[in-house]
């Protein structure tokens, strides 16, 4: 990602994604929808072209979307493989508000439910905030649509960065929550979250690979990545 491209729509949503093979090519888009994360073999919801941002699997009953995106956020989910889920959540939300509603509605009732009870979730804050946020983002792509998800209504107000912030505080897979937060907080790039999430990036993880796939452009591994942005810093 450039801050030249960064800035182009005003808040700070483009960047370069590369596909699952860490080719060359590129496309530009919100980050949280139209670049598919690398989970290798994970679970995830059913999908049609892995390679492609939006290619829902012909004939997925969208009615069971929200029952099967919470039973594969389980505990054991790494942070990675829930933001393809929830990205590919969206997407098959699209088709409908309601379906939308009751997937957000389930995640916040989660993650209250946690705060409540006195037990520090921080899946479950992420979960719900990385939803929020991705829902936010499709609206790039669904603006001049006659999708419910060109105006939102439900989610106004709503602020996701704030709850994926909290659960970084409650602690977990920190570096990848950190990347997540990245892609979804406007303003100068490379930021804070980003720095973060490169430093702690472990070589060969999920985080690492989708680090590189998405910077690709400006080193092709974790330690060329460290290496240019590091000079960067001041």
């Amino acid at each position: 990602m450039r801050n030249t491209t960064f800035h182009r729509l005003g808040v700070g949503l483009v960047i370069s994604a590369a596909l699952f093979t860490f080719t060359s090519a590129v496309e530009a888009g919100p980050p949280l929808v139209c670049h598919p994360f690398e989970i290798g073999d994970a679970k995830s919801l059913p999908w049609g072209n892995s390679q492609s941002w939006d290619s829902p699997k012909v004939g997925y009953e969208i009615a069971k979307l929200a029952q099967d995106t919470i039973a594969l956020l389980s505990p054991e989910v790494p942070v990675i493989v829930r933001m393809e889920t929830l990205r590919r959540a969206v997407i098959y939300s699209e088709k409908d508000q309601r379906i939308a509603y009751e997937l957000l509605s389930r995640l916040m009732a989660r993650a209250l439910e946690a705060g409540s009870s006195g037990k520090a979730n921080a899946l479950a804050w992420f979960d719900a905030g990385y939803l929020v946020e991705t829902y936010k983002q499709a609206k790039w792509m669904y603006d001049k649509q006659s999708s419910w998800l060109s105006k939102q209504n439900f989610i106004q107000g709503l602020n996701g960065y704030a709850w994926v912030a909290k659960a970084l505080r409650v602690g977990g897979d920190t570096a990848s929550m950190e990347f997540a937060a990245a892609l979804m907080k406007e303003g100068a790039w490379p930021n804070e979250h980003f720095q973060r999430a490169l430093a702690g990036a472990t070589d060969g993880s999920l985080l690492a690979r989708n680090l590189v796939a998405q910077f690709g452009d400006q080193g092709k591994s974790i330690a060329e990545l460290r290496a240019k942005f590091e000079k960067g810093k001041k």
